[in-house]
């Protein structure tokens, strides 16, 4: 099975675990659909972050309503987003439809303090997917997340890193910050015909600026 890198749970919920995320492009589909560059490889797990189990705050922050939209002008992205869990086997849930983005629900949602976690496809059998051009966004770049009460996020991209799966930086994807931060991630990189998966992630850094 297709996987992403391991993902330390512990730097969302604070819990000491390991999980792992299935990957974001169909399993069996065909090196033609495979773009040139761009998202996440077969899964090596990378090194754990520090143990955060004691982080606290004394301050408490109020929670936003769930995300369902999210706009992408500078790639065209327009799609509704869909809860993402974790599968019986402890992985994360990955959109079954491959033109709509997911959130990952059990970390911080999009407007709290932290990283909050959107997934999407890169391609399928049938050509490009939801976050096939997730790699063309640059720095200042504009995302906007829906939330369910009617209000719209809108984020600034920092960054975008593509990293091979063996050197994915858990720590600055998924550790906790007090900052209200944004992590689009998708497949990319080379296309492994031997094991049908992309070498790499694609993670886009976005920050809350109204």
């Amino acid at each position: 099975m297709n996987r992403w890198p391991a993902v330390p749970l512990a730097a969302v919920s604070l819990a000491g675990l390991l999980l792992l995320v299935p990957g974001c492009g169909g399993p069996g589909r065909s090196p033609a659909a495979a773009p040139s560059r761009g998202g996440p490889a077969t899964a090596a797990e990378p090194r754990e972050p520090p143990d955060v189990a004691g982080f606290r705050s004394v301050r408490t922050y109020g929670r936003p309503a769930p995300p369902v939209r999210l706009w992408i002008p500078a790639i065209a992205v327009s799609t509704r987003l869909v809860r993402l869990g974790r599968l019986p086997d402890g992985s994360l849930e990955v959109p079954h439809d491959w033109n709509m983005a997911g959130w990952f629900d059990r970390g911080p949602r999009p407007g709290q303090p932290g990283p909050a976690v959107i997934l999407g496809h890169v391609d399928s059998t049938a050509g490009p997917a939801v976050f096939f051009r997730l790699r063309e966004l640059r720095p200042q770049d504009i995302v906007r997340v829906g939330l369910a009460d009617g209000r719209i996020l809108v984020f600034r991209v920092q960054r975008v890193r593509r990293y091979p799966k063996d050197e994915f930086p858990a720590e600055a994807v998924y550790f906790p910050t007090l900052n209200r931060e944004l992590r689009l991630i998708t497949c990319g990189g080379g296309f492994d015909y031997a094991s049908r998966n992309y070498r790499d992630n694609i993670v886009v850094y976005a920050t809350l600026v109204a």
